[in-house]
């Protein structure tokens, strides 16, 4: 019954949430700076999404960034999540495989463990990278009485699904961060103003958390093959712009997907009085077939309906889950 049971959980986690190496130098500046148009070339912004709030998990609401209409556009971005939580709802215990989850908390707290033993807390501004691998089952359950952050789920090529298990978690003061002009970016993965996350990233990957005072403007380069896009996270009324300074405003809750380009991504905070941030997430691309079931992203069919019954029976890296529960 409780095998059932998970399963039918795990099903229903269709997409759910709690299921860096190279780019060049950024440059930020003010926006008033007539040389920014002259030095460099923003991508086009050539899709916007409102996350609308959905509920996950156990009682959990999300607003969900990427779906699998945008996975095409995004490879090799599987989905990103906003998430709030306050007890007793969460993300109870539920199994992982070919993929990575990226944990980035933004208030509160959130506790993670494992049926490999792994357990911990990561509390505002830290950040997990979890490589699921062949096979994880694990819970994400709140901490505080309010919990909020990002999930980014980042697809594995197909010679490193089945991998095993690891870990990369960073507290907040291990994350590097630069500021000028206005500028703020907290470096999770990649590189950007001098600053490099010591993060390593299977799939080539940018993370960057921006915060841009008012009038301020920042270019980040992003290399040339990869697809890249922002999620606002907050925005003033009439704030938020990018790729172009007279294009239309964002508002938060936002995703702005960029189009090919042999620059970077350009943005612009037009509000007189309050703060923009935004992340702004870049990969390189697989180019391989996707096909997920839930909690699960293979590469074919018959490797899902495989791995529906290793889950099911507890074997080729589930086998723990024939007697392990959470706390």
């Amino acid at each position: 019954m409780r095998r059932a049971a998970a399963i039918n959980r795990a099903n229903s986690l269709v997409g759910g949430l709690f299921s860096f190496r190279f780019t060049k130098h950024v440059k930020a500046m003010s926006s008033s700076s007539s040389s920014a148009s002259q030095d460099f070339v923003s991508r086009p912004v050539i899709k916007k999404v409102f996350a609308k709030l959905q509920k996950e998990g156990d009682g959990a609401v999300v607003r969900r960034g990427i779906s699998r209409s945008e996975q095409k556009l995004l490879d090799p971005f599987l989905m990103l999540d906003e998430f709030s939580v306050s007890p007793p709802a969460g993300f109870p215990d539920h199994p992982h495989r070919g993929f990575e989850t990226v944990t980035y908390v933004l208030e509160g707290g959130i506790t993670h463990q494992d049926f490999k033993g792994h357990k911990g807390t990561i509390y505002a501004g830290d950040v997990q990278w979890m490589t699921a691998g062949r096979g994880i089952i694990h819970s994400e359950m709140p901490e505080e009485e309010v919990n909020t952050g990002l999930q980014l789920w980042i697809n594995l090529s197909s010679n490193e699904k089945m991998i095993e298990p690891n870990y990369q978690e960073l507290s907040h003061s291990d994350i590097p961060s630069a500021e000028a002009n206005g500028v703020e970016v907290k470096v999770i993965a990649g590189e950007s103003m001098g600053v490099q996350s010591p993060v390593y990233t299977r799939t080539p990957t940018m993370f960057l958390d921006f915060t841009l005072q008012p009038g301020a403007h920042i270019h980040q380069n992003v290399p040339e093959s990869w697809n890249a896009f922002a999620y606002v996270l907050e925005s003033g009324e009439g704030g938020c712009v990018f790729g172009s300074s007279n294009a239309s405003p964002v508002s938060a809750h936002s995703v702005v997907v960029f189009g090919p380009g042999n620059d970077g991504v350009s943005a612009w905070n037009k509000s007189s009085s309050k703060k923009l941030r935004f992340v702004l997430i870049a990969g390189e691309p697989i180019g391989e077939p996707v096909v997920q079931y839930g909690p699960f992203v293979m590469n074919t069919q018959a490797e899902i309906d495989m791995t529906i019954e290793d889950y099911h029976y507890g074997k080729n890296g589930f086998e723990m889950a024939k007697y392990w529960m959470s706390q």
